[in-house]
Order: structure tokens, then C-alpha cells, then sequence
């Protein structure tokens, strides 16, 4: 699962609303699919950039990210190394493309847990559920203070 920063949380949140309010979607191309749409926020590509980059190798986002290498200068690799320092995994990216990260999909009530990878707006739940599944875990790492720890001034 992704690593949660506010950076990450933020970048999901911002694709979802943009999805939301028509931004351009189509599931078979590879800067305006789930992935590329996300990537596009984390990258600030445009989508023709990051479809261009995808094309020069073979696949959609599983296979691309199947072949990724970090040490390739391969455009897309690039793409995808820029998603991964912004702390997501290879795995994560799979999930998103087809949307079924279990995690994310529980968090969901029953009858609205079978998403279509390719509906905009089943889209922009999954990247709201994920968000807030990361926002989750990132503050269940935040610990303050107790008063007994406090030092008199």
C-alpha cells in the first residue's frame, strides 16, 4: 500500500474533483486513463505527454509497470519513478488501473464495492476512498503529547 504523505493524499483528492468536474477521461488511453490522470497531477504532464511517453513501449498501465525499470531513462519509467517517489508502488498502480485494492474497496459499503475500471465516476470513489484511507493511517501515526509529559515552564 502507499506510503501516506499529505502530498499523496492531496494529489488524489485533486485528480478525483478534477475527474468530477469533467476533466478529460477514456479508459484506453494511457494519459487520461485512472493511472494517467493521477499521474498527470503528480508529474504535471500533460496527458498527450504522458500517452506519447507510454507509447514508445509495448502495453497499458500493468504491463508498463510490469517492465518498469528504475534505472531506465525510458520516459514512461520516468513517469512511473515520479509516481513511486511520491510514495506509491508498482502494485498500487495495478490496483488503481482496474480499481480493486482490497483495502480501499472494504472501506466501501457492500453494494457499492464492485467498481468499473472504466467509469469516471467509479473512478473518483476509488480515489476518495483511497484518500481517505491513506489521511487514516497517516494520522495513526501522528502521537502528541500526553499532559504528563509536558514539562512545567
Amino acid at each position: 500500500m502507499a506510503r501516506p504523505t499529505p502530498e499523496l493524499i492531496h494529489a488524489l483528492r485533486v485528480t478525483a474533483q478534477k475527474l468530477k468536474n469533467g476533466t478529460h477521461y477514456q479508459w484506453g488511453h494511457m494519459g487520461g486513463c485512472n493511472c494517467g490522470n493521477l499521474a498527470q497531477e503528480l508529474t504535471k504532464l500533460s496527458k498527450d505527454q504522458i500517452h506519447r511517453y507510454a507509447m514508445e513501449r509495448y502495453g497499458d498501465w500493468s504491463k508498463q509497470v510490469d517492465d518498469y525499470c528504475s534505472s531506465s531513462q525510458m520516459p514512461i519509467d520516468l513517469i512511473i519513478n515520479e509516481m513511486i517517489t511520491n510514495g506509491l508502488t508498482i502494485e498500487d498502480l495495478k490496483h488503481l488501473e482496474k480499481l480493486n485494492d482490497r483495502e480501499v474497496l472494504l472501506r466501501l459499503p457492500l453494494e457499492k464495492r464492485y467498481l468499473k475500471h472504466n467509469v469516471r465516476d467509479d473512478v473518483v470513489t476509488y480515489l476518495n476512498t483511497w484518500a481517505g484511507l491513506l489521511e487514516d493511517q497517516l494520522l495513526q501515526k501522528i502521537v502528541l503529547p500526553s499532559i504528563n509529559d509536558l514539562q512545567p515552564a
